[in-house]
């Protein structure tokens, strides 16, 4: 082909030639490639080389080289300098190479040096419909740019190879990054995907929130319609675990109201509809069940309870009031619930406190009996003889145990009423208490025992057994304390049976009177069966004392005989003809009278105490008047009257009056009774008589 002929005629080196062309001359290291090096495929190497052989050389460029690369036609535009004659023709050269045979010179020479073969051979040329010299004016500019572009390899092949170690680690360094990016871009492609997919996971959450949105706010507007029905009907878990599982305390009765609430609004709703909800019939299982538990375990509680009251020496209010009481509610639901079973619950608390009270009042008895009490004596009458009353008063054993007791004078033993203290006396305290007293003492501290303990249990009664009606709670605690107060009725008869101290039985009247009012007082009728048995016993008794006081003035007055007067008089034989003191036995009824009085300062009229104290009265005046007739002349029978009269009068008004002050009473006569105001009238009467005769 032409291609290999241009390469054979290249321009041999060595030769000496001129730059035809007018530019200033260059460097080698600026030399332009050579236009017949310029073919597709052809390495420049031998060309540079070849130029670069020659140093004495310029650079040679063809006519049309340097004008080339602007396109413009092969002409020469400076002027030509001789060329040498070795050198041929270039333009004879071109002509040859394009077919055109040169009309002056036919001869070319033939180069020195062919070129080698270039390794790469373009087999098919594309002129694109342009001639050959519009394709060399347009393949110009390459061969030129591939000569430089062929100077710069070999430059850049020496420095390669120069360099190569640091290039060969460049490669590597290369290689490796190229690695590293390649795992960097399946990590990123990867990472891609998983953006993707948590991306459609988000879409999917977002579109799932929505509509959690939408169905929360359809279910707040249904709770909000609903919510309120819903909750009447529904129990919670805790408060039936607690009523299950936890300890009967606060927070066990607050379950347990909470749980009686709900059924009975479960109740009422079911009650209300005719059709029934089927919540309704669905919880009511589940109510069934914890009412079942609930009653179980309020059972055990309440017998377990019971139970302990049962123990020695336990202490039953602190039981009642710490356990009972604080969970009042848990019988009040029991006696709703199953009204039976608190039946039976309250008979066995009924039981176990009358057993409760029964021994404990049992005891305390044995301990009173064991305080010491005036024995009692027939013989302390009025009218006894001063030295069987004497010898009637000596305790067993001998000893003038009752030496100070007067039967007939009151003195300190009115404090027993008036003492504020009204705590009953301990058995340990009355066992071991070595003096003697009057009935009054152990009569008292039963009676306040036994009211303090059924003020106490009506109290509670009233308050754990609140379901029933008061009809009920008070027979139920007549039912505990029946068998305590047939004790305090034979304690009584037993005190009074042979006594003839009326001054003692009326204080043991004032006492059951005292005994009433509390009970009135604390609204406790329980007791008023007791109170009034009791008053049953002391009224007779007290008639029975006072008529046997008349009996025994009547006995003294019916012996006229000397031998009974000088007994009762007092300086014995005939002195009471000789002398007009009052008699002994007007000592003996002031007293008496004063004791009667002083105890009687706030009597009713419908008590018999006015009648027997007329009775007595009027036979002490019979005895004076029978006793007076036995002086020697009027005026000793006169004297003898007013000096027993004034005696009389004196003690009860001096002791009257001494009373007054110490209650700190009004100073009128009205403040001390009226049976007292009677007496005084009749004494003053009796001695305006005695004066008038006397006068």
């Amino acid at each position: 082909m032409w291609r290999d002929r241009i390469s054979v005629q290249s321009t041999p080196s060595g030769a000496n030639s001129r730059n035809l062309s007018p530019l200033p001359r260059r460097s080698s290291s600026q030399l332009s490639p050579s236009p017949y090096n310029s073919r597709a495929g052809v390495t420049s190497r031998t060309s540079s080389t070849s130029l670069l052989a020659t140093p004495n050389d310029s650079t040679t460029s063809l006519p049309g080289t340097a004008r080339g690369i602007s396109g413009s036609p092969l002409k020469q535009t400076s002027i030509q300098r001789p060329r040498p004659a070795n050198i041929p023709d270039p333009l004879e050269v071109l002509n040859e190479i394009i077919g055109k045979e040169n009309q002056t010179d036919k001869h070319v020479p033939q180069l020195s040096s062919v070129p080698e073969r270039p390794g790469q051979l373009v087999e098919a040329i594309r002129f694109d419909g342009l001639s050959l010299e519009e394709f060399l004016e347009r393949e110009d500019p390459a061969p030129r740019k591939k000569t430089r572009e062929s100077d710069v390899n070999a430059q850049t092949v020496q420095q390669f190879e120069q360099e190569r170690d640091k290039f060969q680690e460049l490669h590597t360094s290369i290689t490796g990054c190229d690695d590293v990016s390649k795992s960097v871009e399946l990590y990123l492609n990867d990472f891609q995907n998983e953006l993707g997919a948590v991306s459609a996971e988000i879409e999917t959450l977002q579109s799932r929130s929505t509509q959690l949105n939408a169905m929360l706010e359809n279910r707040r507007n249904v709770e909000r319609l609903l919510g309120p029905a819903v909750e009447e009907i529904s129990i919670s878990p805790k408060a039936v675990r607690t009523i299950v599982e936890g300890p009967i305390d606060e927070n066990w009765v607050r379950a347990l109201n909470e749980i009686d609430s709900r059924t009975a609004n479960i109740e009422a709703k079911a009650a209300a509809s005719s059709n029934g909800y089927k919540a309704v019939e669905d919880v009511r299982p589940l109510l069934a069940d914890v009412k079942t538990k609930a009653v179980q375990r309020i059972r055990d509680y309440l017998v377990s309870q019971i139970r302990a009251m049962r123990s020695p020496n336990i202490n039953s209010q602190i039981i009642q009031q710490q356990r009972l009481v604080k969970f009042k509610d848990l019988y009040s639901y029991l006696s709703k619930v199953h009204p039976k079973l608190a039946g039976e619950i309250s008979q066995a608390y009924i039981n176990t406190m009358r057993w409760y009270y029964t021994s404990h009042f049992t005891r305390y008895l044995q301990a009173l009996d064991k305080v010491k009490v005036y024995p009692p004596d027939r013989n302390e009458v009025l009218g006894g003889e001063p030295s069987t009353h004497r010898s009637g008063n000596m305790v067993p054993g001998g000893r003038a145990g009752s030496a100070v007791h007067d039967p007939f004078s009151l003195g300190r033993r009115i404090d027993v009423l008036r003492t504020g203290n009204l705590q009953a006396l301990s058995s340990y305290l009355a066992e071991e208490d070595n003096t003697y007293h009057g009935i009054e003492v152990p009569f008292r501290n039963f009676n306040l025992a036994l009211v303090d303990n059924v003020c106490a249990e009506y109290s509670f009664l009233t308050e754990f057994f609140s379901s029933k009606t008061f009809h009920q709670i008070s027979r139920n605690a007549v039912e505990i304390f029946q068998q305590v107060f047939t004790l305090g009725q034979n304690q009584t008869k037993k005190l009074i049976e042979h006594t003839t101290d009326s001054l003692g039985v009326l204080m043991c009247v004032r006492l059951n009177q005292h005994s009433a009012f509390e009970l009135q007082r604390r609204k406790v009728p329980v007791a008023d069966s007791y109170v009034n048995g009791t008053n049953m016993q002391l009224w007779p008794r007290f008639q029975v004392i006072m008529d046997h006081h008349g009996d025994s003035l009547k006995r003294v007055g019916s012996n006229t005989g000397r031998s009974a007067v000088s007994a009762l008089s007092i300086a014995g034989g005939d002195d009471l003809k000789q002398s007009s003191a009052p008699h002994f036995l007007t000592q003996r009824f002031g007293q008496l009278l004063h004791g009667i009085l002083v105890l009687s300062s706030d009597a009713g009229d419908d008590e018999p105490v006015s009648n027997s104290l007329a009775r007595l009265t009027a036979e002490f005046d019979s005895l004076l008047a029978k006793l007076s007739r036995n002086g020697t002349d009027a005026k000793r029978r006169e004297r003898f009257l007013f000096n027993n009269y004034s005696l009389i009068l004196t003690i009860i008004s001096v002791c009257c009056c001494l009373c007054a002050w110490r209650t700190r009473a009004n100073r009128k006569q009205d403040t001390q009774g009226k049976l007292a105001v009677e007496q005084k009238q009749h004494l003053e009467e009796m001695l305006k008589n005695s004066t008038s005769t006397k006068r």
